[in-house]
């Protein structure tokens, strides 16, 4: 029988491979420009930022604050060395941007579960569900302006949908760590459990009979934003209780998914202009 050698190479022997262990993939951190974005993560979840990178003369302004929290929280920060002079000129010209060069790293939430978002009674408050949003600077601006008006959650769809990138990140401005997201599978099966903790699902569509008008912040609600080119899929408008629209009354019949999603939630979040 061949000898089970401690060494390879040895005559005579034969090298048995061991088994390896298969680890989980480490969560990559994101690098994140927009320092209003990354002042939020250190305000709100330190232990997942790792690392400030400066460019050199971006030590004032919003980027300075971050330094400093940064260094308050014992979380390095690096200064990179400085840059040709060619590279100089244009740095001057983007200071206090967010395409300065400096960046952070940050690991991405964890997303929140469905029983978190929904509890089994609720009586009030807005969320929302994005059935596949492809942009990620919709997604990104949906999470600021949903963050502004206190909405108390968000569903996305884990398919056909934009990943939670740093674009995401850094276009919500902050509002990525305000905002309790779920990201789901069956965006159905999700409905059907808000449904069941007492909120009512409302559709949008430019195709609706029904204009936004004619419903109000009388009860909990789930706005649901479609696709920026196909709207909501049909098994999702079939589990709407309205489906409702914004009626133009201008030359231009269409909007953005982020714009129309900004007008619902402020027109429904019990902290937008129309609440009592």
């Amino acid at each position: 029988m061949p000898t089970l050698c401690i060494l390879a190479g040895t005559p005579g022997c034969r090298v048995f491979d061991t088994p390896t262990l298969i680890q989980e993939p480490a969560l990559v951190a994101l690098e994140l420009k927009n320092p209003h974005s990354v002042m939020a993560a250190l305000k709100s979840r330190p232990i997942d930022v790792t690392e400030i990178r400066l460019t050199a003369g971006s030590s004032q302004g919003n980027w300075g604050d971050v330094a400093d929290e940064a260094r308050s929280q014992r979380i390095p920060v690096v200064i990179k060395k400085s840059a040709p002079q060619k590279m100089k000129r244009r740095q001057s010209e983007d200071q206090g941007r967010r395409t300065a060069g400096s960046v952070a790293l940050v690991k991405p939430r964890n997303p929140s579960t469905l029983n978190d978002l929904f509890p089994e009674t609720e009586t009030g408050g807005l969320w929302l569900a994005l059935d596949c949003i492809q942009d990620p600077h919709n997604i990104g601006a949906i999470f600021r302006t949903a963050a502004f008006f206190g909405v108390r959650g968000i569903v996305l769809t884990k398919d056909r949908s934009a990943p939670i990138n740093a674009t995401v990140y850094d276009v919500a401005s902050g509002g990525m760590e305000a905002v309790p997201f779920a990201v789901e599978t069956n965006l159905s099966r999700s409905i059907t459990q808000a449904k069941e903790s007492g909120v009512w699902i409302m559709g949008t569509s430019e195709h609706a009979e029904e204009d936004v008008s004619t419903y109000s912040q009388d009860r909990p609600w789930m706005v649901v934003i479609g696709n920026e080119e196909k709207g909501l899929r049909r098994l999702t408008l079939e589990q709407c209780d309205v489906v409702t629209r914004l009626t133009p009354t201008g030359i231009v019949d269409s909007l953005n998914a982020s714009v129309a999603a900004g007008i619902m939630i402020a027109r429904f979040s019990p902290f937008g202009p129309g609440a009592k």
